[in-house]
């Protein structure tokens, strides 16, 4: 299948660091995790050509311009914090000014972009707080408001989706029946007559947005409040035929092919 679709996706990867003790002995270990193997695979036969940027290397490698980033139709944000895209190493470490990339998303997207974000620790404003995408330049672009503390509803019993709008594009054909969730980052949905609330949480987990979408000038925007892959979405709604269809129909809409 042709790719007629650039797609970036920024973060949904972590690095980890463990002590191991072996009686008197110990030593530590590295290792590096991403957690965007489901969707890649999901869209590997798609019309979209998806280059993910893992996080430690967008702290340097987002681009700082509109026009830079004028080749993606869409940039999905996942699991990496404001932080991460603030603190370049020159502000952090040389105390230098750069470009605010929180702006550059904003006015990307008000120019024609696509931009979406995805649920996750670190992602709408995660967990402690520590995603911090409050009172953002992106947060103006999205359909949906952060809360100003700790949002995850975590769900070890697991909730299926309400889908509001069932003859919405992203959704249009799905069996109305999804596996369960796991979890989710609790979000308030904009005012406008452009936002629209297409899946939530049940009520008994407060009926909170899960798929909304919205619009920034020229460009849509999106939010998906649950995961892309285990643990907030578990294998079995990976394996479910409906997951591929579902995030294909997501950046089908944000690139204004439907």
């Amino acid at each position: 299948m042709q790719k007629d679709s650039k797609v970036l996706l920024v973060g949904e990867t972590w690095m980890s660091a463990a002590t191991h003790y072996k009686g008197f002995d110990d030593f530590r270990s590295t290792t590096f995790h991403s957690g965007a193997g489901p969707l890649l695979a999901a869209l590997a036969d798609s019309e979209f050509d998806v280059t993910q940027m893992p996080a430690h290397e967008a702290a340097e490698g987002l681009p700082f311009t509109v026009e830079a980033l004028s080749g993606y139709d869409v940039i999905l944000l996942s699991d990496i914090g404001a932080n991460t895209l603030l603190l370049h190493p020159d502000v952090w470490l040389h105390g230098r000014t750069v470009p605010n990339r929180l702006k550059t998303l904003r006015d990307w997207a008000k120019a024609g972009g696509g931009l979406g974000m995805i649920g996750g620790y670190l992602t709408f404003q995660g967990i402690d707080g520590k995603g911090r995408w409050r009172r953002t330049p992106v947060e103006e672009a999205l359909p949906v408001r952060c809360l100003p503390y700790d949002d995850r509803i975590e769900a070890p019993e697991g909730f299926g989706a309400e889908v509001l709008l069932p003859d919405h594009p992203i959704v249009a054909g799905l069996d109305p029946e999804w596996p369960a969730l796991l979890g989710a980052n609790e979000v308030v949905a904009k005012d406008g007559e452009d936002v629209e609330i297409v899946a939530r949480l049940p009520a008994d987990f407060g009926g909170h947005p899960l798929i909304v979408t919205g619009t920034h000038g020229s460009g849509r925007t999106l939010a998906w409040t649950s995961d892309v892959g285990p643990h907030w979405l578990p294998q079995s709604f990976v394996d479910w035929p409906g997951y591929a269809v579902l995030w294909r129909n997501m950046l089908r809409w944000l690139a204004k092919r439907v």
